[in-house]
């Protein structure tokens, strides 16, 4: 979930890096056959290093977006996805229910784990002694 939040500013070279990742992911999609992937791998990264050493920040920043430009044009319509990445057929196929549910659990079922819930409550109430002491206790506004 954390994929699409910004974490601060990308600097040039990691902005360059990235493109040349996404840029090799999208050859992966197009060319199956390994050699031939490799040989486009290594005309790609020939592009690459020819700008490199550019020391015009202003051409740079035009090569980085007209990079970008070409791999939008040049995507390919079904691109590969990591099984267990955003978009994968398992991404997210085995979901952890939060701590909260046990709350809600009849007191029966909390009956079969004895120790686990007086550990788990103890543990409840040093968090919110923690809490308390760092944040201050809860105000109620009185909102009706």
């Amino acid at each position: 979930m954390a994929g699409a939040v910004p974490l601060g500013i990308r600097t040039h070279s990691q902005r360059v890096c990235n493109l040349y990742k996404r840029a090799l992911r999208n050859l992966e999609a197009f060319y199956d056959r390994r050699n031939v992937y490799r040989y486009q791998a290594v005309l790609l990264r020939e592009r690459f290093d020819k700008h490199a050493k550019e020391t015009d920040l202003r051409k740079a920043v035009q090569l980085l977006k007209e990079g970008e430009e070409e791999l939008f044009l040049q995507q390919h319509p079904l691109p590969k996805k990591f099984a267990y990445s955003p978009g994968g057929v398992a991404f997210e196929r085995e979901v952890e229910p939060p701590d909260w549910v046990l709350d809600y659990w009849h007191p029966l079922e909390k009956a079969e784990y004895p120790e686990y819930f007086k550990k788990r409550e103890q543990r409840k109430k040093e968090f919110i002694a923690m809490w308390e002491k760092q944040y201050g206790k809860h105000e109620d506004k009185g909102h009706h």
